[in-house]
């Protein structure tokens, strides 16, 4: 059994057992986090569909923890003007554990 989840303006695939990487949430470590917005569950040959959401379907997850994404570098170069800039971003986002997906 698996869902498809949206959080953070982005999808994931859900299954019970699994770790997932969203975009930070603002919940703590050790907290349980219900993700409502379900837009697809396969059970076995049985697949239900959203339009858009399936309504009453979440998914429980726990917070394993908050962290960041290695660094993306990036430059700024202008030619002909010794114009060169180096700069870096860490994205942060939470690990979930999915604990299990009610329909």
């Amino acid at each position: 059994m698996y869902a498809v989840v949206q959080t953070g303006g982005k999808q994931y695939r859900a299954a019970p057992g699994e770790f997932i990487d969203v975009e930070k949430l603002s919940a703590e470590v050790g907290d349980s986090v219900v993700l409502d917005q379900v837009l697809l569950v396969v059970d076995g040959e049985n697949v239900t569909v959203g339009r858009p959401v399936i309504a009453g379907a979440t998914v429980t997850a726990k917070v394993i923890g908050q962290r960041r994404r290695r660094k993306v570098l990036f430059f700024h170069y202008v030619p002909k003007k010794r114009e060169r800039k180096r700069h870096g971003h860490r994205q942060p986002y939470t690990r979930l554990l999915i604990e299990d997906i009610h329909m």
